[in-house]
């Protein structure tokens, strides 16, 4: 029996995106809000029970993008929102893109000014670290 319903759920998934990073995330912050919408309206203020309410947004959109079937669109949500949470957790480094190739660079941070070398083009640029 149980071996029938995975090879359904199986194959209702086949071609669908699926869960990544981005999904963990809305799905921590959604039950945090659950928590604070519930226990905050009971002890703190009632105004916090929107809080609840307003959990079912980042729920419903976990939802649609892990059944979604457009991957690529879904790839490049998660990519933009690794970058951004990259950015914040390396408080070490400073990225920088090269003027002519776009690469990306990381220099360590708190160095002043420096000329930076592309190591993809070759390409010096100045920049405040």
């Amino acid at each position: 029996m149980f071996q029938k319903l995975g090879d359904a759920l199986r194959r209702f998934m086949y071609g669908r995106y699926g869960a990544d990073s981005l999904n963990k995330w809305l799905l921590i912050f959604s039950v945090v809000l659950m928590l604070v919408g519930g226990l905050g309206s009971r002890y703190l203020a009632p105004w916090m029970a929107a809080f609840g309410t307003l959990a079912y947004v980042p729920l419903i959109w976990s939802m649609f993008r892990i059944y979604s079937r457009n991957i690529e669109a879904r790839r490049r949500e998660n990519a933009a929102f690794q970058r951004f949470f990259t950015r914040l957790r390396d408080r070490q480094n400073r990225y920088f893109t090269c003027p002519r190739c776009r690469q990306v660079v990381r220099v360590p941070r708190g160095k002043g000014r420096i000329n930076i070398r592309c190591p993809k083009c070759g390409e010096q640029f100045i920049k405040k670290t």
